[in-house]
């Protein structure tokens, strides 16, 4: 019998949902499609005041926390014939990044970390940055989807002026299948659900929290919902929630994840 044999595994995210639901099905499984969370890039002309405010006025650091963010900022940059004097710029400034993802942005426009965080958390972006000045310090910091008013307070309580720069938003496509998978969980009629980023699980818990069914919800999870996380920065989402049973695979990847999913079924059924 194939690992996931009957399982309902639910993809909360709408990236890669086709190469994901194929990999479910091939391990016996029935791909269950709820996107509740989605990204939605900022305009070329949106973020033009951003990319020009650093390369007339300089900065003192830069901080970027994801990916996409970074990728969307210089593909920007590129198309305003901008991407150029952005990096030199930037190569004036320190830099500091969470994430690998982040990293290889920088590696590819030959832009050198000052600092890069231990675990891909906003946390430990935090640690990687203490023992450096930020008095009277101008910061460029890339925010990930949705303000983090964690990260802008620890730089200003440091006495730092901080720009905070969103190049993307994440957005909810149809509240109604939010409501939808909140019902399919409590009444453990899907047996995995499969989160690919944390605004997914910030999604999910505040609206059960809205309709006021929060404690059943994660009564379910610890019963008869299995919780997956792509990475270590979602699943501590999901810990932080209450849910203590959360399989994360070792490397931060969907593919892995829906493995490590099959993993733990094998192991419970053997």
């Amino acid at each position: 019998m194939r690992a996931l044999e009957g399982k309902r595994v639910v993809l909360t995210g709408s990236r890669k949902i086709e190469e994901i639901s194929a990999l479910i099905e091939k391990q016996g499984g029935i791909s269950v499609q709820r996107p509740i969370q989605e990204t939605k890039k900022c305009s070329v002309q949106e973020l033009e005041p951003n990319i020009r405010r650093v390369i007339e006025d300089g900065t003192d650091w830069a901080v970027f926390t994801t990916g996409i963010g970074s990728a969307v900022l210089f593909d920007a940059a590129e198309q305003l014939n901008l991407q150029q004097a952005f990096i030199e710029a930037l190569i004036k400034a320190r830099i500091a990044v969470r994430g690998y993802k982040t990293a290889q942005i920088m590696k590819k426009y030959g832009i050198e970390p000052a600092v890069i965080d231990d675990d891909g958390t906003n946390d430990g972006l935090l640690r990687a940055l203490e023992p450096f000045s930020f008095d009277q310090q101008n910061i460029y910091l890339q925010l990930h989807g949705e303000p983090v008013p964690k990260l802008v307070q620890w730089f200003e309580e440091r006495n730092a002026d901080v720009f905070q720069v969103l190049p993307y938003q994440t957005v909810v496509p149809d509240l109604n299948v939010v409501y939808q998978l909140i019902e399919e969980i409590i009444n453990g009629t899907v047996d995995v659900v499969a989160f690919t980023a944390s605004p997914q699980v910030r999604v999910l818990f505040k609206t059960a929290e809205k309709l006021a069914v929060l404690p059943q919800m994660i009564e379910a999870f610890q019963e008869k919902v299995v919780a997956a996380a792509v990475g270590k920065v979602t699943g501590s989402e999901l810990t932080e929630r209450g849910v203590q049973r959360v399989i994360v695979p070792e490397h931060e990847r969907m593919g892995a994840m829906i493995v490590a999913i099959a993993a733990h079924y094998k192991k419970i059924n053997v």
